[in-house]
């Protein structure tokens, strides 16, 4: 989750991010952001303390207070030292200082991955579909299937709401983080092309559709 008003800057982290293969999701304004922390699984947060509406500190010491334990980065302005300080004493995971280079970016983020790594098995299975949530990797059996960014943060998504019917309208908000066209198809060609990926013909079936409203993950 990537919560940074300035546009240029999360388009910039947004597409640096997807081209390393993490699904990204984006806020321009604190109050999202907020909500977004509470009411989704991230791996790690990269939080602006200058942000409108709410400020960064102010959320991560709320996310703090009510246990949310999401690695989190802070962007600061250069040579803002008190912010750095008061960030990481509120329970800040680390932070970079703008202007940066992606390539410090990426790094802080893996290592944050590194460190925040669970030690409980981080593989998922459903059948003969497992999902390595640490190596991003997707096996059938023993084929390692090979899922884009979108895809892979679409299949998530289903795993993590399992049993429960989700419509276009809420696909579309959280994994595209942006509103849901009902004139285009865009959510069904996704579907089809992650059932033809971990469906096989005569094997178990994950992806259920529930006509006339959305679909389901279901084992």
């Amino acid at each position: 989750l990537v919560i940074e008003d300035e546009k240029k800057v999360a388009s910039f982290i947004k597409k640096g991010l997807e081209s390393e293969n993490f699904a990204v999701e984006l806020s321009y304004n604190g109050k999202d952001g907020l909500a977004k922390a509470y009411d989704e699984s991230f791996d790690v947060i990269i939080l602006d303390l200058m942000l409108p509406e709410l400020d960064g500190l102010t959320i991560l010491q709320r996310l703090r207070n009510d246990k949310v334990t999401t690695p989190i980065l802070i962007l600061t302005a250069k040579g803002n030292i008190d912010d750095r300080v008061t960030g990481l004493n509120l329970g800040a995971d680390d932070y970079l200082v703008k202007p940066f280079a992606f390539a410090e970016l990426l790094a802080r983020i893996r290592a944050l991955l590194r460190r925040n790594k669970p030690q409980k098995n981080p593989v998922m299975k459903f059948n003969d579909l497992r999902i390595n949530v640490i190596t991003r990797e997707v096996y059938l059996g023993k084929e390692l299937i090979e899922l884009s960014a979108r895809e892979y943060s679409l299949l998530l998504f289903l795993i993590n709401n399992a049993g429960r019917v989700l419509s276009r309208i809420t696909i579309a908000e959280h994994v595209w983080n942006y509103d849901f066209d009902s004139g285009t198809n865009f959510i069904d060609v996704y579907i089809n092309r992650l059932r033809n990926k971990i469906e096989k013909p005569g094997k178990k079936r994950f992806i259920h559709t529930v006509r006339g409203y959305g679909y389901m993950f279901k084992t």
